[in-house]
């Protein structure tokens, strides 16, 4: 037996988990149809097959139809529901996985033009800042109608043959009745605090009244929501005590904070830059207080702190959710003692920002996850090892040695600069962002024990290339700034890249055009405006930054609205002139035939980057393939077998911004998908 905190079993009423370790409710987005079928399976039972000892399911589940998702969540008010969370109960119960599903009505947080456009329905008229519905203030037929859909839909779980379930009780519908906020009925369910809680209360008192005793059941719910007017601390604890004295619940998962806005999810669920673990101090005071098994995750994303947080007794289940998405072995190599092999979870948040524009989850530097079917976790040995070289050491050049490791092959890799790293380099030089920088220092780590040989400081030329008889060739040599997009004047500006390097100093009133909308643009205008510069962003779209998305973008915006920094949509720069010692910047709009100027110091273009591909023009003529892409066989997994030159000696291709420019996600996985199938 291990003392390991982390590896102890722990006994949840008759339900013993093997070990403290779970995956806290959360949606990846990953539903057809509204049902959990092959690809939500395969996410959660892949995390079971690792040994993880709870995977809660859905964040969350619908219970109603008037709970449209906003994002593709599970139907629970559908009885097809019960048959596709038992294929997933059972697989993952066959691993020693425990299986729970988080239950919700979203009340005010959707909108009433999703699904069947029915009203968005809430105890009070107050909108909600982010998804923007007015709602209708529930009558008393609402209420009841609600209940029962939430006891019917448990009911479906535990016919599916679920472990339990827990009611969401933050930002939806359970805790806009806990909040003076959202809650403007009258007695009996608004006004004092118990008659604000009748709601939840009825919920679990018809769950336990129909699944019995044996069903666990718990609630994630706010303990407090940190907002002028709202539930307080100590409000918090007096709610817990509550829960703990009704005899309904089993268990409580804690969070703090309020998720009405982008900056009130970002600070319950943190982002990079962000503190680790800011609110276990405070889960911990719960089950101090309650001495009841507690719950909890926010941005626990290593295993020491996880370790702490049982070790200390503040909590009973550590939830490390993103982690998973970022490493699905954690606790199998926690288990094996090869903790310093998980691959760490650096907090870019891809998972949850892409949810939240309508997309599928997807973990920045793990692009198998979510895609566990077609693109799995293991990487198989290739039949036949081969040399294969690579040129360039960025994302995408070590993941393809990495892989390319995996597989078996001998591999090589050229860099230009004296180690790792490419754009993410870049990235990393700014403090908060600095846990970019594990994305190449865990690829290196593992390269390095695979035996991958690297030639750093070597500005590859073709023959250096060929001289390592290489049979494969991957070009992954990135892209550079591309700023000649004016009229006029491309030779007075710099690059964002310049500003983040520091091979440009900032000027003291800049205007910072931002055409690519990712995360350089914001970078470079933080460094500028940190500086106490004035900085004015232009961009031509009608929202700034749309690439960084909304959690990403809430560190930046507390930062930049601090200074002296104006945002400026809906512009176009068309050109720069010298007047004097200064810049004339000339914007024109995409709308119509008007134009405005400024007078600025410095002008910082954003524009993405252009391949730098050179080298692997010059090799292609050279090539077996003449670099050409089986994009079927990319898509789907399967090998790349075109011959166009039989008088080639390798096949060649190229990866990442190497061939166009895109972010870090896209950059891995092409690596992946093209070097696992080589």
């Amino acid at each position: 037996m291990s003392n390991d905190p982390l590896l102890q079993p722990y006994q949840l009423k008759h339900l013993t988990l093997k070990n403290r370790i779970m995956i806290t409710s959360h949606e990846p987005a990953y539903p057809e149809d509204g049902m959990p079928k092959d690809r939500y399976r395969a996410y959660h039972v892949e995390r079971a097959k690792a040994g993880v000892a709870l995977t809660m399911t859905a964040g969350s589940a619908s219970v109603s139809r008037d709970s449209p998702p906003v994002f593709n969540n599970i139907l629970a008010w559908k009885d097809e529901v019960t048959g596709w969370m038992k294929k997933l109960a059972d697989e993952c119960h066959d691993e020693g996985c425990a299986v729970m599903i988080q239950l919700t009505h979203l009340g005010r947080r959707t909108r009433w033009d999703k699904a069947d456009w029915l009203p968005v329905v809430s105890p009070g008229h107050e909108r909600e800042a982010a998804h923007r519905a007015f709602p209708k203030k529930m009558e008393d037929w609402d209420i009841a109608r609600i209940i029962g859909d939430y006891v019917d839909a448990a009911e479906r779980m535990k016919a599916a043959g679920l472990d339990g379930i827990e009611i969401q009780a933050y930002g939806h519908l359970a805790d806009q009745f806990w909040s003076p906020l959202t809650n403007d009925l009258d007695g009996p369910y608004g006004g004092s605090l118990d008659n604000r809680l009748r709601f939840t209360f009825e919920i679990l008192e018809g769950i336990r009244d129909r699944c019995g005793g044996d069903f666990l059941l718990g609630v994630r719910y706010t303990g407090d929501e940190d907002l002028p007017g709202g539930l307080t601390r100590e409000d918090g604890l007096a709610i817990s005590m509550k829960l703990k004295q009704s005899g309904l619940v089993d268990f409580l998962n804690v969070v703090k904070g309020h998720i009405d806005t982008d900056a009130g999810l970002t600070d319950v669920i943190p982002v990079q830059g962000m503190r680790n673990a800011p609110h276990l101090d405070f889960a911990g005071e719960i089950r101090a207080a309650t001495d009841f098994p507690t719950f909890h995750a926010a941005k626990i994303p290593d295993v020491a702190t996880a370790r702490h947080a049982i070790a200390s007794g503040k909590l009973d289940m550590v939830g490390m959710t993103r982690a998973h998405l970022a490493d699905p072995h954690l606790v199998r190599k926690v288990i094996e003692g090869r903790e310093e092999e998980i691959r760490p979870c650096v907090g870019a948040n891809y998972c949850l920002d892409r949810i939240y524009q309508g997309g599928m989850a997807l973990c920045l530097h793990n692009p198998s996850t979510g895609r566990e079917i077609e693109m799995p976790h293991a990487i198989a040995k290739a039949e036949a090892p081969k040399r294969v070289t690579i040129v360039g050491a960025g994302p995408a050049g070590m993941e393809a040695a990495r892989v390319a490791a995996e597989r078996g092959h001998a591999v090589t890799v050229f860099e230009a600069a004296d180690q790792p790293g490419g754009q993410i380099r870049l990235t990393a030089l700014q403090e908060r962002r600095r846990e970019m920088s594990s994305i190449i220092a865990w690829r290196f780590d593992q390269c390095e024990r695979k035996g991958v040989q690297f030639r750093f400081n070597t500005y590859a030329e073709a023959a250096d290339v060929l001289g390592t008889k290489p049979d494969e060739v991957v070009i992954a040599t990135g892209g550079l700034p591309h700023t000649e997009v004016l009229s006029g004047g491309n030779e007075l500006v710099v690059s964002a890249w310049d500003i983040i390097s520091g091979d440009a100093k900032p000027g003291q009133n800049v205007l910072v055009y931002d055409d690519a909308g990712d995360h350089a643009g914001l970078q470079a205008a933080d460094l500028i405006s940190e500086t106490g510069a004035r900085v004015e962003i232009v961009t031509p779209d009608r929202a700034f930054a749309p690439e960084v998305m909304a959690m990403n973008l809430v560190p930046y915006m507390r930062a930049l609205q601090a200074r002296d920094t104006t945002f400026t949509v809906t512009w176009r720069l068309q050109s720069v002139a010298r007047e004097g010692n200064r810049l004339k910047a000339v914007l024109g709009s995409d709308y119509g035939g008007v134009t405005r100027e400024r007078l600025v110091d410095q002008v910082v273009v954003n524009h993405g980057t252009r391949p730098l591909d050179e080298l692997y023009f010059e090799l292609k003529p050279h090539s077996k393939n003449l670099g050409e892409v089986d994009y079927g066989a990319l898509a789907t997994g399967g090998t790349q077998d075109v011959v166009r030159n039989r008088e080639g000696a390798f096949r060649l291709f190229r990866i990442g911004d190497a061939v166009s420019a895109r972010n870090t996600h896209a950059a891995i996985y092409d690596a992946l998908r093209l070097v696992r199938g080589l």
